[in-house]
């Protein structure tokens, strides 16, 4: 890491010695088997039951998640108490819609590159289909006159109820809606598209793809950082179960768009799945690693933070790694895999556009010409959230802990995790696998 916040000290090195994931499951209309903090639980335990170090022993526990439960408030906490961290162990959770779980991982790497943590379990965790439904202002506003004391006052307020006060308010389809400039996510990647003029059929084809490299990779078994979970009733889940393999442009395009009815091209088949999942990493010091005799999957060398219009939230990616590959004097040829979370076809499509686009690089990114273009072949190697979802307080550990699994697998030395944020941020982070 490039940071320290403590003057004239020099960073301490941060390593990811291992991680684990759930499967992402795929929201179907009703709540799934696991609660946020269940899913948390569950990807963790079989990770620190491996571990030469007891769960007493780390640092400090955070974890990102966006829409914690009604009984999951600091869910963090809530985790590690379950996961027996003990009382003395501080944990706590952070927010920055969908790259909260990087976030919490870049929090864990900042602070044992300060010197403040030794050993610290970090990811994220989201149980999309659990978001609850709440009661309209209006209903709200009558429940209250409804509890007045006096009888007259309830009675008054009883015959002034309509049916039409029941209908509940969709908070999910709230929370993935920007409040600042009134876009839904999926508006937002209709943005992009008219932007850099990206045709149904290139985001259809871009699905594809995305469902049969997962399939490959399901098949090939390189998926080894899922951990098999059991719900209560005895039923297990051991892989991602939103992947369509037989998935074809054409099925495709017989979809009509989600988000423009009269004239749009985002879809749900070219865009991220709703879906339950967590994913976690552990971060060691070089006194740990040493200490525990742990075995390095990668290195975490530098991370950036950008931010750019909320309707333009898509492009976050290349606002938050072309600062940190100049930093870092890279050009795209020096990263060798590449995860850049799939939000929609359309966003990644268009971030994919813009480092490709003189115009844009020069006006928006204060490059003297394009940066280029990223190989197809090198990026999303098994799929991403078009064909495994996005539960949006999970996908950024998952996408740092899948880049750690690719560099193992390819025997590649450097790579770049990516993700668009709602709200129009950016995060990155850039990962060298430890030989």
């Amino acid at each position: 890491m490039t940071a320290s916040n403590t003057p004239g000290q020099t960073p301490r090195e941060v390593f990811i010695v291992d991680g684990s994931r759930t499967p992402c499951l795929k929201a179907r209309g009703v709540p799934g088997p696991f609660l946020a903090s269940d899913l948390a639980v569950n990807a963790a335990r079989p990770l620190l039951a491996r571990q030469p170090f007891e769960p007493t022993d780390l640092s400090e526990v955070i974890l990102g998640c966006i829409m914690p439960g009604p009984d999951e408030a600091n869910i963090g906490r809530v985790v590690a108490l379950r996961l027996g961290c003990g009382n003395r162990m501080p944990a706590w959770t952070v927010q920055r819609n969908c790259g909260s779980g990087l976030q919490a991982i870049d929090s864990a790497a900042r602070n044992i590159a300060a010197g403040r943590s030794e050993l610290v379990l970090a990811g994220g965790t989201e149980a999309m289909s659990h978001v609850p439904l709440m009661f309209s202002k209006a209903m709200s506003k009558w429940l209250g006159q409804f509890t007045a004391r006096a009888l007259g006052s309830r009675l008054k307020a009883a015959v002034t109820f309509r049916p039409a006060l029941l209908k509940p308010v969709l908070t999910l389809l709230h929370g993935l809606t920007d409040p600042i400039v009134g876009l839904s996510m999926g508006q937002t990647a209709e943005e992009l598209a008219f932007r850099f003029n990206i045709s149904r059929r290139a985001m259809d084809e871009f699905a594809v793809q995305s469902h049969r490299r997962l399939a490959a990779a399901h098949e090939a078994g390189r998926l080894n950082e899922i951990e098999v979970i059991y719900d209560g009733q005895g039923n297990y889940y051991d892989r991602d179960n939103g992947v369509r393999p037989d998935s074809t442009v054409e099925k495709l395009a017989a979809l009509k768009p989600a988000f423009d009815r009269e004239f749009g091209l985002v879809t749900a088949g070219n865009s991220a799945q709703v879906t339950d999942g967590a994913a976690w990493v552990i971060l060691a010091s070089e006194a740990a690693v040493k200490r525990y005799r742990l075995p390095v999957l990668a290195r975490i060398i530098d991370s950036e933070w950008a931010a750019l219009e909320p309707q333009q939230m898509g492009l976050g990616p290349v606002h938050a790694m072309t600062p940190l590959m100049q930093r870092r004097k890279l050009g795209i040829d020096a990263i060798d895999y590449w995860e850049i979370n799939e939000a929609f076809a359309a966003q990644i499509l268009a971030c994919l556009a813009a480092w490709g686009d003189r115009a844009y690089c020069r006006e928006e990114l204060h490059l003297k010409s394009a940066f280029g273009a990223i190989d197809p072949a090198r990026l999303n190697v098994d799929g991403g959230g078009i064909s495994l979802g996005h539960p949006v307080g999970a996908s950024g550990a998952r996408i740092v802990l899948h880049l750690c699994q690719v560099l193992a697998q390819k025997q590649a030395t450097r790579g770049m995790a990516s993700l668009c944020i709602g709200g129009g941020q950016g995060g990155a982070m850039l990962l060298e696998r430890a030989w």
